[in-house]
């Protein structure tokens, strides 16, 4: 089973409200989810956004591949860091 971590869409007609949820890739945008981690509320000024962030690392850390639109929300709720580079030190610079 691919899982994903998305958006759902709720609220009405063009007053738009997400919420950030765990499903399976195959099910449609707001069809059953496996969890909801949080949710967004762009038309708030500032826009609010709150998510559980421990949840949202342990579905991460067992597989979810978060969408391109949840991706930018978790890194925003501190939810998703950037796997960083080990990188070696350059030995030509010794001389």
């Amino acid at each position: 089973m691919a899982v994903k971590i998305r958006l759902t869409r709720m609220g009405a007609k063009k007053n738009p409200f997400y919420r950030i949820v765990v499903a399976d890739s195959r099910r449609p945008r707001d069809g059953r989810t496996l969890q909801e981690l949080g949710y967004y509320d762009p038309t708030a000024n500032p826009a609010v956004l709150k998510v559980d962030t421990e949840a949202a690392k342990r579905w991460i850390a067992n597989g979810a591949q978060p969408t391109d639109t949840a991706r930018s929300l978790l890194k925003r709720a501190g939810a998703f860091e950037k796997e960083e580079k080990k990188s070696e030190p350059d030995e030509s610079r010794d001389e």
